[in-house]
């Protein structure tokens, strides 16, 4: 991935800062910062991003390739998807 613009940047930092607030258990603040992307398209934007980067993060620190990392991904999202609600 190449550099970001400022405003991509501040997409990024944006839909970090929502899952950082749902963490942390401010799902008021989460969905104020969820508010404010005031677009589909720009939320959609700044999620892809983050993932993008955070999977080339996880790549560089594993030393595993991306097929790889997704492929887990992959298979831990069935994993839970097919576990029954507790």
């Amino acid at each position: 991935m190449t550099g970001l613009t400022p405003a991509a940047a501040e997409l990024v930092q944006r839909a970090a800062g929502v899952i950082a607030a749902k963490h942390r258990g401010d799902l008021g603040g989460a969905e104020e910062l969820l508010a404010a992307f005031g677009s589909e398209q720009a939320r959609t934007l700044g999620f892809y991003l983050l993932a993008d980067l955070s999977l080339g993060l996880l790549r560089a620190q594993s030393g595993q390739s991306l097929d790889d990392l997704v492929r887990e991904l992959s298979l831990l999202v069935a994993a839970t998807a097919t576990q029954p609600d507790n």
